[in-house]
């Protein structure tokens, strides 16, 4: 109805701002989406048109001695990063959220330098710290920097989340008995859980994609699915990187319709507590 009221010019400018929209959309996604048919080429090159259709990039993926381990590596991993970020970040996040204490905004700033701080001088620091306790060839260290690394996102989005809830239902569940970490687990968790989620599908991706850190702080048993990327392009380029770029867009899909499920959730759940 509001668009009956638009002058010839309005109507234009939003038809123009519609296509600038889309172009920028396209100039994003294509890069993107050029990898997925060329997994599915039957040539050994990186080439189109597409000499014909075949799995044989998807085999190789599933069937390697090299591909399999540092898919399994890099899930380990980020398993274990995110689950450590996910932790900090939403403890994180509450007590900036709780507290009001000098020098907030100074700590705020320092736990987001990760984001900020180029990776090479993240990775460089990391090295001299773990390298005298002996975490710079195995899993651990490994973890351990990439929870450093997706903390803040996770931070950012949780306290994003809480801004826009009320605290009186904290107080209305302690007013009824509960402890502060029955309130915390039964009436604010499950509102701001989206939040949550989605700072650990981005500490999550922020670890599956990591590639300098782990250059410095992995030996030649923990090489994960982006080493084996990079070291692909460099070594040898073969068709199966198409494949794994492919997987991963479609993990990236599904993982963001979760996340977009939980965020309506919640707006319904927020909107039943403010009944």
């Amino acid at each position: 109805m509001a668009h009956a009221y638009e002058s010839r010019a309005q109507r234009w400018m939003r038809h123009a701002l519609w296509v600038y929209v889309a172009l920028v959309l396209v100039f994003l996604m294509a890069p993107i989406l050029v990898i997925v048919p060329l997994s599915f080429s039957a040539g050994s090159f990186l080439y189109f048109p597409l000499p014909g259709l075949s799995l044989r990039w998807y085999a190789d993926f599933f069937t390697s001695d090299l591909w399999l381990p540092s898919l399994r590596n890099s899930l380990l991993v980020g398993s274990g990063a995110t689950a450590l970020a996910t932790t900090l970040g939403t403890l994180a996040a509450f007590g900036f959220w709780r507290a009001r204490f000098a020098g907030r905004r100074l700590l705020f700033a320092l736990l987001l330098s990760p984001l900020v701080v180029p990776v090479i001088i993240v990775a460089v620091g990391v090295y001299f710290v773990f390298a005298p306790l002996g975490l710079t060839d195995g899993f651990l260290g490994l973890t351990l920097a990439h929870a450093a690394l997706g903390a803040p996102f996770v931070l950012v989005t949780v306290l994003s989340t809480l801004s826009g809830f009320d605290r009186s239902l904290l107080d209305a569940a302690a007013n009824l008995g509960a402890a502060p970490w029955v309130a915390f687990r039964r009436v604010a968790l499950p509102i701001v859980f989206p939040g949550v989620f989605s700072g650990a599908l981005f500490a999550f991706a922020t670890s599956f994609d990591e590639v300098v850190v782990a250059l410095l702080l992995t030996g030649p048993g923990q090489r994960t699915l982006p080493l084996q990327m990079f070291a692909g392009i460099n070594q040898e380029i073969s068709l199966t990187i198409t494949a794994a770029g492919t997987l991963l867009v479609v993990l990236a899909c599904l993982l963001l319709v979760t996340a977009e499920g939980l965020r309506r959730r919640s707006r319904r759940m927020r909107g039943r507590s403010v009944e």
